[in-house]
C-alpha cells in the first residue's frame, strides 16, 4: 500500500483564513476597487465620484456614489421605473432606458 499524505489536518484548518463575504459572493473585486478609488496625494480630501449602474430582471439603476472609510455613499439614484413619470412608454431595461437614466441620474 502507497503512503498517501494528509493535506487537510486539524492544523490547516486552524490557520485557515476565510475570504470577505462580498469576494465569497462574487460581486466585489477589491482588487480592482482598490485601483478605482485609489487618490494621488496632492488631492488630498477630495471626493472621487463613480457612476455604479445595476441591472436588475425588471430595470436599471444608476447611483453617483463615493467612498470614504465607513462605506460608500451615494450622492444621487436613478431608477428607470421613474421614466413613467416623464412620459417615456417603453421597456425599463433596454439600451435607451438606461440611457435616459442615466441622464436623470446626472440632472
Amino acid at each position: 500500500m502507497a503512503f498517501v499524505k494528509i493535506l487537510k489536518n486539524t492544523a490547516y484548518f486552524k490557520r485557515f483564513q476565510v475570504a470577505r463575504r462580498r469576494r465569497r459572493q462574487g460581486k466585489t473585486d477589491f482588487h480592482a476597487r482598490r485601483k478605482m478609488v485609489r487618490q494621488d496625494k496632492n488631492k488630498f480630501n477630495n471626493r472621487k465620484y463613480r457612476l455604479c449602474v445595476r441591472f436588475t430582471n425588471k430595470r436599471c439603476i444608476c447611483q453617483i456614489m463615493y467612498a470614504t472609510l465607513k462605506g460608500d455613499i451615494c450622492v444621487s439614484a436613478a431608477s428607470s421605473h421613474e421614466l413613467a413619470n416623464f412620459g417615456i412608454p417603453m421597456g425599463y431595461k433596454n439600451y435607451a432606458a438606461a440611457y435616459a437614466t442615466g441622464l436623470l441620474c446626472a440632472r
